[in-house]
């Protein structure tokens, strides 16, 4: 994988690129919707592999995630974003301010909803803010495995109401029903231009960012609900030993109070340890190699409310 770039400021200067191939397509996609409505886990399904971390916690995708799909013709560059919500906080801010500013140069925008859930405010509130950046909007009803199919219909006539949308897709993420198509749909509304990136690249984040969201990934997974807005995850060494197809990974678990300390520890360690042993089986799966991961607790009170501290761990 690539070093990370920064995204912002990106845009046109690879839109300016002018070695496309004729009728080559390629663009940015931003995938938008409130919190756990399955962004992340409609780009891992695209992709055909996981790049970006899932959870039912509110607020998982913290930073905004480049993915790149590949086909013949095209190249698909999706943004996934974190959930747009009302956000109290500076890491909140934070996170809903990476979601929007991510509409304003993007060639195609998806909007997601759920097939389960009629539409409300805040699902209005993204609307509202997607149809600004004047591209066309894809909306994404997932979770159709939730529901009867009858069911579809109804809310495919309520949202046709709001907005003229593009298309409007039924999809599954988790099960992958329809997103199969998902790409091919999108083609036609990129404009031509050059791939941007080599056909093996997934992605442009660093394999010592996508490590340390798979050990946050656990975290949010084996906690309690009030954990997963106070913990960061800082990987301080990663040293790869190809003699021994091995990569040696310390990294630290930062939490805003003491009392949380204790829980990610567990008693004994018994919970620091089944952390540590479910997201060492990923990070093996993504690296495809043995890994050494050592995990360190530690306690940083109130870094969500610190710019020093929010900008430490990668949220500027």
């Amino acid at each position: 994988m690539m070093g990370r770039q920064l995204l912002s400021g990106v845009y046109n200067t690879l839109k300016n690129d002018n070695g496309s191939e004729k009728g080559f397509r390629s663009g940015f996609i931003a995938i938008m919707g409130r919190p756990n409505v399955g962004k992340s886990t409609l780009l891992n399904s695209v992709l055909g592999q996981k790049i970006a971390i899932t959870s039912n916690k509110p607020q998982t995708t913290r930073n905004r995630i480049l993915g790149i799909c590949n086909l013949p013709d095209a190249q698909l560059l999706f943004l996934d974003t974190p959930g747009v919500h009302k956000a109290k906080g500076l890491l909140n801010r934070y996170m809903v301010d990476q979601a929007l500013s991510t509409c304003g140069d993007v060639d195609v925008a998806l909007l997601l909803v759920e097939a389960n859930d009629q539409p409300g405010g805040g699902d209005d509130y993204v609307l509202e803010q997607v149809a600004r950046s004047k591209v066309p909007v894809v909306l994404i009803i997932n979770k159709i495995d939730l529901v009867p199919r009858p069911n579809l219909l109804p809310l495919i006539e309520t949202y046709s109401r709001k907005f003229p949308f593009a298309e409007i897709l039924p999809v599954s993420a988790l099960t992958g029903e329809g997103t199969d198509k998902l790409a091919a749909t999108l083609v036609k509304y990129l404009p031509e231009g050059p791939r941007y990136y080599a056909e093996d690249m997934i992605t442009d984040m660093p394999e010592r960012f996508i490590a340390a969201e798979m050990i946050r990934e656990q975290i949010l997974k084996h906690t309690q609900q009030e954990i997963p807005h106070g913990v960061a995850v800082e990987v301080e060494v990663f040293e790869e030993k190809p003699e021994k197809n091995l990569v040696v990974i310390e990294a630290c678990i930062y939490v805003s109070r003491e009392g949380h300390k204790k829980i990610v520890l567990g008693r004994g360690g018994e919970k620091i340890k089944t952390i540590g042993k479910a997201a060492r089986f990923d990070i093996e799966r993504m690296l495809g190699t043995r890994v050494f991961l050592d995990l360190l607790v530690k306690v940083e009170k109130n870094w969500t409310e610190e710019r020093r501290q929010l900008k430490r761990f990668g949220y500027e």
